[in-house]
């Protein structure tokens, strides 16, 4: 049976943050992040960690120092952590590091933008998924279907940095994207995709490991922080 650790107190405070969040321009200079899930302060900042095992963990990376160390089993539908709620017309920034040990060809949900109800809606508005040997980051539009707008070759035990800046609506929200420190051009030829990005009655975000295999697979992640700004995310 699926094991929900839920912290009540956690959602409140995040859903009070991020009600008014509303960015313009990149700001210069860093400031303290809307939420942060630092894996040297425990599970605490996470609403809720959803793993039918004790494999949503934390290790230490000679890289990254103390990570988020998440595995999922053989034959095991999901390892992943809930983040905060996120508002219709909110805007934010997304920002961590991550690699994967994946030896299955198996699609596996790396992060979503999760919405809810999950029927009759986006069910996952964004999703970073490795796929055929690529790393994907998709778009499901309100009527479920995908669209691709940038890949990547997914290489295993390689740390890779993720921004994404993401403004709430059912058809005229935006996504911008960084990999590795750099913008990225998206699958409509712009830096800036508009579509669904909100949906439901509820849309909140996950990180881990998503998609039943028959091997285990393992995720390390970085500190993950939601700010104002690209410099509140990044370094």
């Amino acid at each position: 049976m699926l094991k929900l650790f839920t912290r009540p107190a956690v959602t409140v405070t995040c859903a009070l943050a991020l009600a008014a969040l509303s960015v313009g321009p990149v700001q210069a200079g860093a400031r303290s992040p809307l939420w942060s899930a630092d894996p040297s302060k425990g599970v605490g900042a996470f609403k809720s960690i959803q793993c039918d095992t004790n494999t949503f963990t934390t290790t230490t990376s000679p890289a990254k120092g103390p990570v988020w160390q998440v595995k999922q089993l053989a034959n095991q539908e999901r390892c992943e952590a809930e983040g905060p709620d996120v508002s219709h017309g909110s805007t934010y920034y997304l920002g961590w590091s991550s690699k994967f040990a994946i030896t299955d060809s198996t699609s596996r949900y790396l992060f979503q933008l999760k919405c809810s109800p999950s029927t009759g809606t986006a069910n996952h508005p964004i999703v970073l998924e490795v796929i055929g040997g690529e790393i994907q980051l998709q778009n499901w539009t309100h009527e479920h279907e995908k669209v691709l707008l940038w890949s990547a070759k997914a290489v295993n035990n390689q740390w890779n940095d993720y921004v994404l800046k993401v403004s709430e609506d059912q058809q005229k929200g935006t996504i911008q994207f960084w990999f590795n420190g750099v913008l990225q051009k998206l699958s409509n030829g712009s830096d800036t995709f508009t579509g669904t990005t909100y949906d439901g009655t509820r849309n909140y975000l996950k990180w881990g490991l998503y998609h039943p295999a028959p091997a285990s697979a393992t995720q390390w992640l970085s500190t993950i922080k939601m700010g104002t700004s690209l410099a509140d995310v990044t370094g």
